[in-house]
Formats: C-alpha cells, structure tokens, sequence
C-alpha cells in the first residue's frame, strides 16, 4: 500500500457540499480534537481511504486454505496434459526462431 506523507507540500484541491446541519457536526468534532475543519476532513479521509485500499488489497485465508496452499507449495501437482502440450508448443514457437 501507497504510504502518505501527511507533509508533502499541498496542491490539490477538493470540495465538498454538505448541509448546514453537517458542517456543524464537523466543526465540532474537529474543534473537540484541536484540529482545524480542514485537517480533521483530511485526516478522516486519509483514514477512511488507508483502511478501504487495505481491505480490498488484503487476502486473508483460513487455517484449512492456508494448509492448503502451502502444501501446493512443498508439494505442487505433476503437470497435466494441458500444461505439458502447451510447454511444448511455446518451446517449438520460441527455440525455433
């Protein structure tokens, strides 16, 4: 995952509308963590964002998958006659040139 440098010089620009009701909600939080409304949105965002491309960049596997697959590693299955023709035909494509 991307890590962010929360420093890096800023210039880019987002906005957003929201409703009057909304914006005093986020004025508030921000104000109760001593940030401004600016870098509470940002920081919230940033967290949002982190988690989201970790959940969907993540694979988690269960005991029985992982067992699994890494017994397919120590151990992986002969080749099958598929795979067997098609190593054949990339060896005469490739060696005959």
């Amino acid at each position: 995952m991307k890590t962010i440098d929360a420093k890096s010089p800023k210039t880019a620009r987002l906005e957003a509308r929201v409703s009057v009701d909304e914006k005093e909600l986020l004025q508030h939080a921000a104000a109760l963590q001593g940030q401004s409304l600016t870098e509470f949105l940002v920081s919230c965002a940033r967290n949002a964002a982190q988690k989201t491309v970790q959940e969907h960049e993540t694979m988690e596997l269960s005991a029985r998958d992982r067992k699994a697959f890494v017994a397919a590693l120590l151990k992986p299955p002969a080749p099958g006659k598929r795979l067997k023709k098609a190593t054949r035909r990339y060896k005469d494509t490739t060696m005959g040139i």
